[in-house]
This record gives C-alpha cells, sequence and structure tokens, in this order.
C-alpha cells in the first residue's frame, strides 16, 4: 500500500532517524529495560522448563528468538483490543502482562490455569479480563486460528456499521501465526476476506525459518510478505523481529494505522528460532551447528543489552537484572508446582452452555392460517429472527439479494435488512463456517449457510478443531452461538455432490448440536431454539421436503407455527401411534428414524393399520433416549431408518444401543434400513431409486419383522 509503506519509510527514514541522535532514542530507556527484564524472564523460564523435562511433561514450545515482536506487541496493545496468539508466543503474554505463574499453571496443566483449567497446551490461552486484550478460543495450530480470528474482525466491522455499539477506541485485531502455518489453505480465506472486506485486523507472521523439522526452502517459494501481494487490499510490511526498536516501532505505527483506517497488514517479522521446536521435538535432532550458530546471532537479547548500554545503563545493572529474573522464574515456577491438579469430576463440565430453551412455548398451530412448505417455514423464522434481533445476520454462498439461495431459502431477506446483513460470500466452506467463531465471541449471533450437504467438508477442519471444543476447552468462556444451515438429501436427480446425506459424520463431532425436521413446523421451531441455544447448531433441511415435490411428501407442509414458537432440542415425537389392542396382542413394532424417512415410514405403515409407531426423532444431538427406550419396550421390535448409507452409520450406531438398553425388553433384534452402502449417489433417477430406501423397501421390512 503506497499511503501505509510511504508514511512508515518517512517515520524511518535516514534523516528521521538521524534527527533522533539514534534510533533508540526513539524510545524511552524505561520501554527498553522493561522489554529486557521481560527477555530475561522468557529466557529463564525457557531454561528451567528445560531443566525439568520429567516434570514438564507436557508438549510445550517456548518463545526464545521470538521475544522482540512479541515483547513490542504485547507493549502496544489495548484493554479494548483482541488478539490470537500461537503456541510460541509466551513472550506476547508476558508484554500484556501475564504473570510467568499463570502460563506456568497452564504448562503443567494445573487446575487453576485461567485459561482451559487443565484442558489445554502450553501457550494455548483464551481469556476475559478487565484491562487486557481479549483472546478468544482457537486451536493455536497451524494456520486453523486466521478464520476465527479474521471473524472478530468481521464482527467489529458490523458493529460499527450498524451502530450496535460505540468503542471509545476503535479496536484492532491481530493474528499471530507461524511462517510454516501460512502455506495452509484456510489462511488463503482468511486473508482472501479480510482484503476483500477491508477489515481491522493484523496478520503478524513470525518467520523462523522453520516448521518443525521442514526448512523454508523446502516448503514454499515464496515468504509471506511476498504471498500477501497477491491479496490486493492487504497491506504489508517487512520488520526485523529479532530488533525490539524496530518491532516496537513498526508495530505501533502499525496499528495505530489499522485503528485509525480500519483496514487488513500483514506484518512479516524475521526472527530467529533459537529454542526447540518444541520440547518433544528438539533442535539437536535435525538442526546443523551451522544454522544453529546463524539463528544465535540474531539472538534478541544482545541486540537489547547492546542499545541499552549505548544509552548509559551499566553492564552490572543489567547482569543484576538477569539473576533477578532467574530467581523471579523460579519461585514462579515453584508456585505452579504446588498448585492442584483439576479435580477429575470436573473432566465433563462445559461442554454446551446452558440454553434458555428448554421447553415448548408459543402457538405451534396459530387458527386461520393455511400450510406451508418446509423453505418458507425456514425462510420466515429466518426473517423474524432477523427483525428482533440486530446482532443477527445471515450469510453464505449465493443467500444475497440476487439469488436469496439456491432454493430462495433466502428470497427477499437481503432486499428487507440489507447487504451488511444478509450477503453473498466466496466458495469459502471454511470461512462460512469458521468466521462465527469470532463473532459470537463479539455477542453477535450469525447464521450461515453451507449451499449442499456434500460441500460441507472443506468446513469440517473449523467445525471440528475450532467450534466445536471452544465452550469445553475456555472452560465455557466463549462457547460458538451459530446456526449452520445445510440443505441435505437426496431429491431425485440431484447426483453425487449435491444429494449426500453427512448426519453421522457429524454426529461423530462432540460438542455441536444437530437438528434434522421433517416438517415446517418443526423447522421453524427449532430454528428458533437453535438461534437462542448459546451453543453451535447444524440445521439439517432436507432438499426434498423443502417444496414437498417429492411424491408421498405432502405431510412436510404444516400450518406454520407463530412468531413465539420454539421447538426445544432433544425432544421427540411419536407422530403415528399403534392400537392399543394390537399392542396388547403383541403384532406392532415401532419405527425410529427422522427427515425424509419419516414420510417413508408413515408412507409404509398405511399397510399396517394399527400395527405401526413411528417416532420422529427431530435431533440427532441432543438425542431424545428416554421416548426412544419407552417406545421399544413398549413394542419389543424396532427398525431404525435412515437415508445413509447403513454400515458405519449414526442409525446402526442408534440400533446398538437400543440393543444395549432395552435388550430384555426386546422380541427380535433390533433392525435397521439405510441406503446400500456405495460411495455416492448416482445422477440417474432409476440408480437414485435403486439406492435409497423407500416405502416399499421399509414395508418390506416391516412386514419382515412383524412375523419375527
Amino acid at each position: 500500500m503506497a499511503s501505509f509503506l510511504s508514511q512508515l519509510q518517512r517515520t524511518f527514514s535516514p534523516a528521521t532517524r538521524k534527527q533522533e541522535n539514534q534510533s533508540t532514542d526513539m524510545l524511552s530507556k524505561d520501554t527498553l529495560l522493561r522489554a529486557y527484564r521481560q527477555m530475561m524472564t522468557a529466557r529463564a523460564m525457557a531454561d528451567i522448563y528445560d531443566a525439568n523435562r520429567q516434570i514438564c511433561k507436557y508438549v510445550h514450545s517456548t518463545s526464545r528468538g521470538h521475544e522482540a515482536i512479541q515483547l513490542a506487541t504485547g507493549f502496544l496493545l489495548q484493554a479494548c483490543d483482541y488478539v490470537s496468539p500461537y503456541y510460541r508466543d509466551e513472550s506476547l503474554m508476558l508484554g500484556m502482562g501475564y504473570r510467568p505463574y499463570e502460563l506456568m499453571l497452564q504448562l503443567l496443566a494445573k487446575a487453576d490455569d485461567p485459561f482451559t483449567g487443565g484442558r489445554e497446551y502450553y501457550n494455548h490461552p483464551n481469556i476475559r479480563r478487565q484491562g487486557y486484550p481479549t483472546i478468544i478460543h482457537q486451536s493455536s495450530a497451524t494456520g486453523m486460528q486466521v478464520i476465527p480470528t479474521t471473524g472478530l474482525a468481521q464482527g467489529i466491522q458490523y458493529i460499527e456499521k450498524q451502530k450496535l455499539k460505540e468503542y471509545e477506541t476503535p479496536p484492532v485485531v491481530i493474528c499471530s501465526l507461524g511462517d510454516g502455518s501460512v502455506t495452509e489453505g484456510e489462511v488463503s480465506e482468511g486473508f482472501s476476506f479480510a482484503a476483500l472486506h477491508q477489515l481491522p485486523i493484523i496478520y503478524l507472521v513470525q518467520d523462523n525459518d522453520w516448521g518443525i523439522s521442514v526448512s523454508s526452502d523446502e516448503a514454499r517459494t515464496n515468504d509471506a510478505y511476498e504471498y500477501a501481494a497477491g491479496f490486493t487490499g492487504l497491506e504489508r510490511v517487512r520488520v526485523n523481529g529479532s530488533d525490539f526498536v524496530d518491532s516496537y516501532k513498526t508495530m505501533e505505527y502499525t496499528i495505530d494505522w489499522v485503528r485509525r483506517e480500519r483496514k487488513p497488514i500483514l506484518v512479516h517479522a524475521k526472527v530467529p528460532l533459537l529454542g526447540h521446536h518444541t520440547s518433544g521435538v528438539r533442535k539437536e535432532w535435525y538442526r546443523t551447528a551451522e544454522d544453529l550458530e546463524k539463528h544465535a546471532q540474531n539472538d534478541p537479547v544482545p541486540k537489547l543489552r547492546k542499545a541499552l548500554m549505548q544509552r548509559g545503563v551499566k553492564e552490572e545493572q543489567l547482569a543484576e537484572i538477569d539473576q533477578e529474573q532467574i530467581e523471579f522464574a523460579q519461585q514462579e515456577f515453584n508456585h505452579a508446582l504446588a498448585a492442584s491438579e483439576p479435580d477429575p469430576t470436573t473432566v465433563s463440565h462445559h461442554v454446551f452452555a446452558p440454553t434458555s430453551a428448554t421447553e415448548e412455548v408459543g402457538t405451534r398451530t396459530p387458527q386461520g392460517k393455511e400450510k406451508v412448505v418446509m423453505v418458507d417455514a425456514a425462510l420466515h423464522a429466518v426473517e423474524e429472527i432477523l427483525q428482533q434481533y440486530p446482532e443477527a445476520l445471515f450469510y453464505g454462498q449465493d443467500v444475497g439479494r440476487r439469488l436469496g439461495g439456491v432454493f430462495r431459502e433466502a428470497a427477499t431477506l437481503a432486499d428487507k435488512f440489507g447487504d451488511d446483513r444478509v450477503f453473498n460470500t466466496a466458495i469459502q466452506e471454511a470461512y462460512i463456517i469458521g468466521s462465527t467463531i469470532g463473532m459470537s465471541a463479539l455477542g453477535l449471533k450469525p447464521i450461515v449457510e453451507v449451499q449442499f450437504a456434500d460441500y460441507i467438508y472443506p468446513g469440517m477442519n473449523q467445525l471440528v478443531s475450532e467450534i466445536s471444543k471452544s465452550c469445553y476447552l475456555s472452560c465455557g468462556k466463549f462457547p460458538v452461538n451459530c446456526i449452520v444451515r445445510v440443505p441435505i438429501g437426496a431429491y431425485g436427480g440431484g447426483g453425487p455432490y449435491h444429494s449426500g446425506s453427512v448426519e453421522s459424520t457429524l454426529a461423530t463431532i462432540k460438542g455441536i448440536k444437530i437438528a434434522y425436521p421433517s416438517n415446517a413446523a418443526d423447522l421453524k421451531g427449532l430454528m428458533k431454539a437453535a438461534f437462542l441455544d448459546p451453543n453451535p447448531v447444524i440445521m439439517l433441511e432436507h432438499k426434498g421436503l423443502y417444496w414437498s415435490k417429492v411424491p408421498g411428501t405432502d405431510e412436510a407442509k404444516t400450518i406454520e407455527p407463530d412468531s413465539d414458537y420454539v421447538l426445544p432440542f432433544g425432544k421427540g415425537l411419536s407422530v403415528l401411534q399403534a392400537g392399543d389392542q394390537q399392542i396388547e396382542n403383541g403384532e406392532t413394532i415401532c419405527i425410529i428414524t427422522y427427515g425424509m424417512g419419516v414420510h417413508w415410514a408413515k408412507n409404509a405403515a398405511k399397510q399396517f393399520p394399527g400395527q405401526i409407531e413411528i417416532i420422529d426423532i427431530r435431533t440427532l444431538y441432543p438425542l431424545d433416549e428416554a421416548l426412544i427406550y419407552d417406545t421399544v419396550k413398549k413394542h419389543g421390535k424396532s427398525l431404525v431408518l435412515t437415508e445413509e448409507q447403513l454400515h458405519n452409520s449414526f442409525c446402526e450406531a442408534l440400533a446398538g444401543r437400543i440393543a444395549q438398553n432395552c435388550f430384555a425388553q426386546l422380541d427380535a433384534p433390533v433392525q435397521t434400513l439405510g441406503a446400500l452402502n456405495l460411495p455416492a449417489v448416482p445422477m440417474n433417477v432409476v440408480l437414485e431409486a435403486a439406492m435409497l430406501p423407500n416405502a416399499d423397501k421399509v414395508a418390506e421390512k416391516i412386514e419382515a419383522l412383524l412375523r419375527y
């Protein structure tokens, strides 16, 4: 960026520095001494950890070599700001004011670890603390933090545009990452969105030329600064990250610029790696003596010592600081060692945050209204949410003004609420899903859409590694309040990439909730409950039921509930009951199903009047196990029905749990029915029909089970 770089270059021009007499005159001696003291603390901490390897048994990294850029950044951040450190950023934490003791509690996985209560690795912080920058939960892993943190900047921009809050000082977001992670595809999604929407974020890339044992020349053809040139609108600057003065002045100018201009920038900080990659991957295993010596020449500590001595600080004073920090770090470590281990009875706490949507409320079937199709019920639910909650917004592929969703599930919303609240994204499933983490941390309530269930897989990394773990690993500080809408299922000739079912994959993820309604009323009520729930919710919406165009699905259309209707998760429903006499005679079975399976079951049951009870589970997680088990025990025979390929599916897992919990009351083995175990749904409708269940196939299964 011409304007940024030209101003920055003028700030650091030779003439300017000459006027200052020497570069260190640009900073006070107190600031330099503070930085030196913190550097020596970080060095002492690393030495203590290495000398106590048996005690420091959990894998960890230290900031040795990176201290200058990290401390400079930490010193400059304000309480209104947001920062996502990565796993090597302990000096950034020290610079923001955290005690070594607090960091060591996490190192040793102690109960009083203020970040995760002993659940996370060293320097994987998340915290809300008065007077400090906010740190959201993110994995601190190889680039995955870029999307959640960019979501923070997106949320701040939304709040500013919608005037939801007046910031006394405009906040800045800093996303810190190592150079090895920049090659990750998800990093480019974050960069691209920030550049396109001009978000107030700084990507601080600390480049030490190593990604574990992979050197930079093995991994990439350009560095992060050169790579950033490809994202028009993302400004960039280089800094000597081993020089505290250069780091401080560059970050000071950069942070002030982003605070003022509200635009994104990448800072490429060249640093040495003086410590091990981690305690489990030691430097001597793969680095040559020449490489280690080359990096040692750029150690930030001697550089800062020299600068201080040029300012008149005596070597004896520096030596005194060295010894003080060694003793201080040891005292902090001893204190952390004495801290209590976590209580094992707390291991299951904070999987989910409590929700207010625990009871069915509102009017489900108002008088005088006509039936609506499911897609309209969903559309109206989102519209009512947007009307009532200014913190709500909706985005995804093709949901914006021109199309309103490929199934018209967002039609007219952008016209009614504006392009800042309802808008298109690029084909970036990871960003669509992962950005909700940062948005939610700001109190926003994003509703996002993945266009087809088959396309959710690029977003699975964010869903599994970030979203699902956020509440648990933050000890409840950062639950992710989002709805991910996912059109799912086959609907007649959709083909291999537009007809798939993914609920079994999703059901293996702990820390998310999953709804799969079979009719319009349930969809609207569950959508409202999902919005009120502070946890992440996946709404699986069957494309074949959206418009009830698939034969036999007319009952998916219902009277539309009023706007106050809320249907809580974990409440199944018996949608067809068997006759009392048939139950008494042992002539009945129950079918446990959801989504399209409800309609197959209902149509098949017409051939067996009074003999079938159908349970629509409505949500896969939480699951109404009590209703399921009670119903199975009542009939003694059960069929679990799904549209998914059967083997290793949610359906089979549920059948196994039914067998375990209802074994004594079973009169026959629990039966299952699903699609054929093929890699994909074929395009041809004849082949598709051969693969999938239908009412006739269900009827055959019922008949066989009744004969058992």
